[in-house]
């Protein structure tokens, strides 16, 4: 249960302890200075008159802290303090008592705390054996369980971009990959793979590229939720789908190299959005495209120096065949735009280093070509807290990528790599609203949150899930 710093029980918190139960917090709280501060926690083992074997009471602060609460954070940071356990949570505290949307946003929290990913481990403990039920006490349950199905919706894509994230190489590889996509099928998203052979017919050069020094054939997968009116353009999401990047020919250094099996973050974000979109019927039409490749050193790899030409008819000179990701964008921007004639494009990539080193692990950078798209993607991303920066894309940097043997080359140089890598992405989208999304620091290996313990984040369902929701839907 919850109580302020007052440590004032709500009434239906003192209905469950009965009227000792007052005293039983104010005693407790004093024996182990709990103040009732914000995201604070006081444990009471076998509380007396009462019928549980444990009393967990969460501190939300002052009434100004109170006003600007977070749910879905409030309902991790409960979950990690009840742990694997069947409870029950009364949600309300003194003088308030939450929505429908509150009480859902609470339950998401609480299911991603609760993930982990240990399918590959042989001996667990007996915690992690578990069934965690949280029986959620509210003011208005049929209101909240008919929000809180919208709500389980988002946790389920975030749960399967984690788990997609999480996946070892050998296991998601991309036919293996494209194939787990398909599956969407059963909640009524259009699914289309293309593969080796149709690539070649079309003309993606730059993505077939990438994918030559691998043993393992590329796939471009197409997923299309028809929710909203049928002369509706699409609003279109586009993720970088590199399975493993070994950096191909300028192989990557040894150490850390067992990260990039999370190079695929971008595409598993799509996949998990078009879950979730799906899952709660959003009335809007969306289109997710992943390209699928393995970057590697195979004697029949891309080099650097080679040229190559993308589906757009423009001409690559491969300077870095590390700057893989941007190829594989570029083909799949150009189709998309082209064939599909989307509304807005955004492009979600575990593109590079250097956002790292701008923005660390906390924030995601975007680069756009409009400002209205922007301001959508920065608003929706403090809604979700999942939170963007918007970064230049100035005319130097489009010029740092013009080649001197073909149309632009693959990487501008060191200085200012997030911006250049931008830049190349952004001659394959004409005049289309777009936003390119760096998510390279908060896709794998990202501070760990309230919501969040698992290497593989999920990172930006919950935003583009937002942003159709505020945006597209009718």
């Amino acid at each position: 249960m919850f109580v302020g710093d007052d440590l004032a029980l709500s009434g239906a918190a003192s209905e469950v302890l009965g009227r000792q139960g007052a005293e039983l917090v104010a005693r407790a709280a004093s024996s182990e200075r709990f103040k009732g501060k914000a995201q604070s926690a006081l444990s009471i083992p076998a509380p007396a008159n009462v019928e549980a074997d444990r009393l967990v009471v969460i501190g939300l602060g002052s009434e100004k802290d109170r006003a600007k609460l977070d749910w879905t954070t409030l309902g991790g940071f409960t979950a990690g303090k009840i742990g694997l356990r069947k409870a029950r949570v009364v949600l309300d505290w003194q003088g308030f008592a939450g929505t429908a949307r509150d009480v859902a946003d609470f339950s998401l929290g609480a299911r991603l705390r609760s993930y982990s990913f240990d399918r590959y481990k042989t001996k667990k403990k007996d915690e992690d054996e578990a069934n965690a039920a949280l029986t959620l006490l509210t003011a208005d349950p049929t209101a909240a369980e008919t929000a809180a199905k919208d709500a389980a919706g988002v946790a389920e894509g975030v749960v399967l971009a984690r788990n997609l994230v999480n996946e070892p190489p050998n296991v998601l590889y991309p036919e293996e990959y494209a194939r787990r996509v398909s599956e969407l099928t059963k909640l009524g998203v259009e699914v289309e793979i293309l593969d080796l052979a149709q690539m070649k017919q079309l003309g993606m050069g730059a993505l077939i590229a990438v994918a030559q020094g691998s043993a393992r054939e590329p796939r471009l997968v197409i997923m299309r939720w028809n929710g909203g009116e049928p002369t509706d353009p699409p609003l279109a999401l586009i993720g970088k789908g590199v399975v493993f990047d070994s950096g191909g020919i300028s192989i990557k250094s040894a150490g850390g190299m067992e990260d990039m099996k999370g190079d695929m973050g971008g595409s598993a974000a799509v996949v998990g959005t078009l879950h979730a979109l799906a899952s709660r019927k959003a009335k809007a039409n969306v289109i997710g495209a992943i390209g699928i490749v393995e970057n590697m050193p195979d004697g029949n790899a891309y080099r650097p120096s080679d040229i190559v030409t993308s589906l757009s008819g423009q001409t690559i000179e491969v300077i870095n065949t590390d700057a893989e990701g941007r190829l594989v964008l570029a083909d799949v921007l150009w189709h998309i735009q082209a064939t599909y004639k989307p509304k807005a494009m955004i492009d979600l990539a575990t593109l590079t280093g250097a956002i790292i080193v701008a923005l660390g692990q906390d924030i995601a950078g975007l680069f756009s070509n409009d400002d209205d798209l922007s301001a959508k993607i920065t608003a929706a991303g403090e809604a979700a807290n999942e939170k963007v920066w918007r970064m230049p894309l100035i005319p130097a940097f489009d010029k740092a990528i013009d080649s001197k043997f073909a149309d632009m080359k693959n990487t501008g140089g060191r200085h200012g790599g997030a911006a250049t890598a931008a830049a190349f992405l952004k001659r394959y989208v004409n005049d289309v609203p777009w936003a390119h999304l760096d998510i390279a620091g908060v896709a794998m290996s990202s501070s760990p949150s309230e919501i969040n313990r698992s290497w593989g984040a999920g990172w930006g369902v919950r935003l583009l899930d937002r942003l159709v929701r505020d945006n597209y839907e009718r």
